[in-house]
């Protein structure tokens, strides 16, 4: 085990390279993120509609994830996308948006289940369509409540692009091996890295904590 005052020294020596995995973590997180709300709101639908066929199709996706590994996704999208051109960094995104959005999409059937049905009939009756209704009235109520499981969702999310690293895209989790790999010193780059990982999760809390209470003002 590395002593405290070796691995702050390595840390302070390596916080540029770091920075650029953090930088490059973040970015593939973000977009991967935004994907997957609007791929969940989409089978959340589905699953809600009450035609049986959209229903099947919206659950044979949420079993698909759900009953296979986030990396054999992620591969499959490296690897069956090879001829399309895309690169590394939109591979790891559409896996993570794929996966994660199965998630978000139950999050999004739970809380819109959860809004009173009278909202719906009280939204009709002022002579509003269901699909205004529902992006008026049922959609922000249902977003509020989803707000705390999807920042664990979120946080899940930006963990899992640690294994971006095992089709050689050098984000946080890569930056450490690599730099443990070369320097013979594996805990100590692991330990650094945990530290920035821990930062990253404080920073996504934060910011659903104080998008929580700006939207809880209104309530």
């Amino acid at each position: 085990m590395p002593s405290l005052s070796h691995v702050i020294e390595v840390f302070f020596d390596t916080y540029d390279i770091f920075l650029k995995g953090m930088l490059l973590t973040l970015q593939v997180t973000a977009v991967s993120i935004l994907i997957a709300i609007f791929i969940g709101l989409f089978f959340a639908f589905l699953k809600i509609s009450g035609i049986k066929v959209l229903e099947w199709i919206a659950n044979a996706y949420i079993y698909l994830v759900r009953g296979t590994p986030l990396i054999v996704q992620i591969f499959i999208f490296y690897f069956g996308m090879t001829n399309l051109n895309i690169s590394a960094f939109w591979s790891v995104a559409l896996g993570l948006a794929f996966h994660n959005g199965a998630y978000i999409a139950e999050i999004f059937r739970g809380t819109i289940q959860s809004i009173d049905k009278g909202q719906m009939e009280a939204g009709r009756s002022l002579g509003m369509s269901r699909v205004l209704t529902m992006r008026r009235i049922i959609l922000p109520q249902a977003f509020r409540r989803a707000l705390p499981p999807l920042g664990n969702q979120f946080i899940i999310g930006l963990k899992d692009s640690s294994l971006a690293a095992f089709i050689g895209m050098y984000e946080l989790f890569n930056v450490a091996t690599t730099k443990g790999a070369n320097d013979f010193d594996n805990m100590t780059y692991l330990l650094i890295v945990a530290v920035y990982y821990l930062f990253l999760v404080y920073l996504i809390s934060a910011l659903v904590g104080l998008l929580e209470k700006k939207l809880s003002v209104s309530d």
